[in-house]
């Protein structure tokens, strides 16, 4: 067994094998997110089982989604590489390989937004109350899943020679940057903000209980993390672009503004008890 930057290599029955760490921080994440859900549905009076049954379906569901939005949306690095939407079109299996690319978490939330609707619907469950008990894990799991870039060098933004810059090895630098060799370390900035957001998710269902309608602690998280997302985007090297349109960025600022106008209108215009 050897260990390396990017995991750990071993061999069994003469194989070669890999423990990538980017994958075990992703599961831990999701794991400590499915653990805080149990609390949080326990104290909603559901059944805390129910939230293992759920996590599956949120895993695949965010897996595909994050894919699907990478597919569609790649990096201009890739695209300059001859990686683009119609190369994965035309490769399926490369596709499907997670290892080649990798995933964009705008795709993961909807594709984990769409599973925990059709596990409500499939279980008879208050979809908008489970988005609610839901919140507080996937900005935990976020918090901790951003680290799987730092394990792969990536998600970093534009050089800086701040206390806490990043190195960069040079295979895993830019086109254009490789005499460049630190960097401000973006995924530790989402990490922060997401377990920031995690904290005040927690206290206004605390704090706002009695106020808040179901749906309403989702509506913050769609809020707080589009509007991180949105910020740390003007320091990203290599962010994707349609018709030369930050992908990211703008969607997250439609998130941001609908969620926003959703709230608003839900305890301004909105008859107080919810339907």
């Amino acid at each position: 067994m050897t260990f390396a930057f990017e995991g750990i290599h071993f061999f069994l029955f003469g194989f070669e094998f890999i423990l990538y760490y980017y994958g075990v921080v992703i599961m831990a994440g999701a794991l400590a997110g499915g653990w805080l859900a149990t609390r949080q549905a326990a104290q909603h009076g559901h059944d805390p089982d129910v939230v293992w049954d759920l996590l599956i379906w949120l895993v695949i569901g965010g897996v595909i989604g994050a894919r699907l939005w990478h597919v569609f949306t790649p990096s201009p690095s890739l695209v300059a590489q001859g990686i683009d939407t119609m190369y994965y079109l035309t490769h399926p299996f490369d596709l499907i390989n997670l290892r080649k690319g990798g995933l964009g978490l705008p795709g993961g939330v909807i594709g984990g937004a769409v599973a925990l609707y059709l596990f409500t619907r499939k279980r008879r469950l208050h979809f908008a109350e489970w988005a609610d008990i839901a919140a507080p894990s996937l900005a935990l799991g976020q918090a901790i899943g951003r680290w799987g870039n730092f394990f792969n060098q990536e998600l970093y933004g534009a050089p800086t020679n701040l206390p806490w810059k990043l190195y960069i090895d040079p295979q895993h630098r830019l086109p254009g940057f490789a005499e460049v060799e630190y960097y401000h370390p973006l995924f530790l900035y989402e990490s922060l903000w997401n377990l920031g957001n995690l904290f005040l998710l927690l206290w206004v269902g605390r704090r706002f209980g009695d106020r808040l309608k179901p749906g309403d602690i989702f509506l913050v998280y769609l809020i707080v993390y589009p509007l991180g997302r949105f910020l740390l985007e003007f320091l990203r090297l290599d962010s994707a672009q349609i018709a030369g349109v930050n992908a990211n960025q703008t969607f997250m600022l439609i998130v941001l503004i609908c969620s926003v106008a959703a709230l608003v209108w839900r305890h301004r215009f909105q008859k107080s008890q919810f339907q």
